[in-house]
């Protein structure tokens, strides 16, 4: 329960507050050093109760059901049903024991041909699935996971890729076959176990050659339709190849000397959150002991923001999420204190009174007084009410969730959240993304209230979604929204390349805003409409030609979702292309936390990727791949609020440029990115063969003053600050990433 004088806050109206004489924001130093340490202590208390207990009723790293599972194994003997050998093999396969998983399903699988056990066609098809599915797992953990290389797992498979302990692939190879045989063409399981077989042939060497005929998915039909560079992984030369599962990242300067930092969270319930440095040399050294974080474990998502507007990088932790009524972990909330190390304030600050599941989460000044609010995306199901929340920032280093009075609660499984003012009125709007219901678009009423417009618009789609975010992917300068389907598989997949009607339609939302509050579905006209299941996902301008581009990391829990992550590159905001195969960066592991940043400063975003399952069996290595650089030119932008949030999220870029004869604008909207992934701060914009950005105009958030530059110098960082003339150049430090 708050305090007294919040017990009585009353929302205000935001129309007020626009027309409030305009005060400078100064730092909230709310919150004393005693009542920060005792936050801080209860945090790492409480996480290590909960890492104990997950030892076994962890409903993903637990071993307890496997336990179980395993004593009714025993209990039944010879006369266990099939279905009970498949759940108790599934419970080993995910928890890593590979080999022990693949002998309970060869057993069922013989007790069934021979009808020493009940067992149907469909019983076989099951069990020789999974035994494909397993054996192939064998191979990549006996590979791609114990000799890692930079392009292991990498479509197309190639080189480091291709496996040397062939074992695994090879005996996998005849149960897919089987259930093709068994299974008509259009069935989801035969697509499935038609892209498998094509896949297992893709490690031996001998795709499509090997392949028999009738089951070949041709190379033309995964190729890249248009050329890219390919981005060569290098994450192992700077030791950032990491072994785990899924999980979150952030990349931005969090010791406050201009460079890009990580903080790393791998999924895990002992898993300790990790701190990167940048050393400006192309090395990152790890820094977790130094930073104060040591019994801060890792949560499933993480964002940073200056959300006490004191000029340094504070993160937020999202924990719980997939766990229905076990997932009451409580969040944090890092306060950077400028020295290089965090604090947990996230009890004292009122952030912990009621714990949920939560997936993820976004910042906003919902009330424009200068300080950033939280939006907190929790998963309500049937086992659990978990109402969203709205904490709207005291000012004083405390929280109060307002998400009941504002009407923002959205009780569904939430996956992603974001904020954008989409009919540009001044009062900042709110999408969210729910898996199996309808979302929401809650369209701002600017009386604290707001109302959700999502079935007038036709925006409740995708049904099964996650990511979302809003951006001006065709630089018109009004924002459009991104929203990422959920309901598709490795049969859908299979279908789309081999023209086959999609087993489960469904596919990504891309929606174009007209800047005055309509939206139209524009899926199929720019080429979106296609089957992927992405988890992680975030966007960045690739190629600084302006537009921004996206990647989509297909992180499904199921053991046997083995889809490349996918790079669609923006065709001058006319439409999006399929580059993956081209640009080497299809991992086939499971994509999560993704990031856009200019890792090595040399103007061109690079891409790192957290790669790995929701299970320890379903573990992997992280990837960064580096962008070789396009040759157009590049503007990274820096704003901070002095009046406005210190973060400056909210506030409006758009950069007037000649490139090739043409006048445009490169429109870009201060945040981190997607929803699953945390871009820099810092904005960069591509500008193609422009020479110099003509005119440059920044629109605060708060009062929605603008400043305009003129003749704004190219292929640098500058900072601007909310209430001065001009700007300042930081300088640049390109680097050799992992050279000497």
């Amino acid at each position: 329960m708050g305090s007294p004088h919040r017990s009585s806050f009353v929302v205000p109206l935001l129309s007020s507050l626009l027309l409030a004489p305009a005060t400078a924001q100064q730092p909230i130093q709310g919150l004393t050093p005693a009542a920060k340490q005792a936050s801080h202590q209860r945090m790492v208390k409480e996480l290590a109760a909960i890492a104990e207990r997950a030892k076994t009723d962890h409903k993903y790293h637990g071993d307890q059901n496997a336990k179980r599972l395993w004593a009714e194994l025993a209990a039944q003997g010879d006369k266990a049903p099939w279905k009970l050998r498949l759940d108790a093999s599934l419970e080993h396969l995910r928890l890593g024991d590979t080999r022990v998983g693949i002998a309970i399903l060869e057993q069922g699988l013989a007790a069934v041909e021979k009808r020493t056990i009940d067992g149907d066609i469909d019983a076989k098809n099951a069990l020789r699935f999974y035994l494909g599915m397993a054996w192939l797992r064998l191979a990549e953990t006996d590979n791609c996971c114990a000799r890692n290389t930079p392009e292991s797992c990498i479509l197309p498979l190639q080189g480091g890729a291709l496996h040397t302990a062939t074992e695994g692939s090879t005996k996998a190879i005849p149960y897919f076959l089987a259930v093709m045989q068994d299974t008509p063409p259009g069935d989801y399981w035969h697509l499935g176990a038609r892209w498998l077989v094509n896949l297992a042939h893709m490690t031996l060497g001998s795709w499509p050659a090997g392949v028999p005929e009738a089951h070949r998915i041709p190379a033309a039909a995964m190729a890249s339709k248009t050329a890219f560079p390919r981005l060569p992984n290098i994450a192992d030369q700077l030791g950032l190849d990491l072994f785990g599962m899924l999980g979150g990242i952030v990349a931005d300067d969090l010791d406050g000397d201009d460079d890009l930092d990580l903080m790393i969270s791998l999924w895990k319930t002992d898993g300790q959150l990790r701190v990167w440095r940048n050393d400006g040399q192309g090395h990152y050294v790890e820094y977790t002991q130094q930073s104060g974080l040591l019994g801060i474990t890792s949560g499933i998502n993480i964002f940073q923001v200056d959300y006490d507007n004191d000029g340094d990088l504070d993160v937020y932790v999202c924990r719980g999420a997939w766990l229905y009524d076990g997932g009451r972990h409580p969040n944090s909330l890092l306060q950077n204190q400028g020295d290089g190390t965090f604090v947990d304030v996230a009890f004292a600050a009122g952030l912990c009174e009621v714990n949920y599941p939560t997936s993820t989460c976004d910042w906003y000044d919902v009330d424009n007084d200068g300080d950033l609010d939280l939006y907190v995306g929790n998963e309500a199901s049937a086992k659990i009410q978990a109402p969203c929340q709205l904490f709207r920032n005291e000012g004083d280093g405390t929280f109060f969730d307002i998400a009941e009075r504002a009407g923002v609660q959205n009780l569904g499984y939430t996956k992603g959240v974001t904020f954008g003012d989409y009919d540009v009125d001044g009062f900042v709007d709110l999408y969210v993304s729910n898996l199996h219901e309808p979302n929401r678009l809650y369209h701002n009423a600017g009386n604290g209230r707001f109302v959700d417009v999502a079935d007038k618009q036709g925006m409740q789609h995708p049904i099964e979604s996650f990511g979302a975010w809003f951006w001006d992917y065709d630089n018109d300068g009004h924002l459009d929204l991104f929203c990422a389907a959920y309901s598709t598989g490795i049969g859908d997949m299979a279908a789309h390349w081999l023209g086959l009607p999609r087993p489960h339609p469904e596919s990504m939302r891309l929606w174009r805003g007209d800047g005055k509050g309509g939206f139209t579905d524009v899926t199929k006209q720019v080429g979106l409409d296609v089957p992927v299941l992405p988890m992680g996902a975030n966007f960045g301008d690739l190629d600084n030609d302006g537009y921004l581009d996206f990647y989509l990391g297909t992180g499904d829990p199921y053991y046997y979702s083995l889809m490349p992550n996918v790079l669609f590159h923006n065709v001058g905001g006319k439409a999006f292309v399929d580059v993956t195969m081209a640009s080497g960066t299809g991992h086939l592991q499971k994509g999560h936390g993704t990031c856009f940043a200019d890792l090595d400063d040399d103007g061109d975003l690079d891409l790192y990727t957290i790669q790995g399952g929701a299970y320890p069996g379903d573990a992997a290595h992280n990837a960064l791949f580096l962008n070789p650089g396009f040759g157009n030119h590049w503007l990274a932008v820096q704003l901070v609020g002095t009046h406005s949030n210190r973060s400056a999220i909210g506030a409006h870029i758009a950069a007037v440029i000649e490139d090739g004869g043409t006048v445009r604008t490169v429109h870009r909207d201060v945040g981190s990115g997607g929803c699953f992934g945390a871009n820099p701060l810092r904005q960069h914009l591509g500008l193609g063969k422009a020479s110099v950005v003509k005119e440059l105009t920044i629109t605060w958030p708060r009062d929605r003053k603008q400043v305009v530059l003129k003749d704004v110098p190219i292929d640098r960082t500058i900072r601007i600050v909310e209430g001065q003339d001009g700007f300042v150049e930081l300088p640049r430090k390109p680097v050799v990433l992992g050279g000497k």
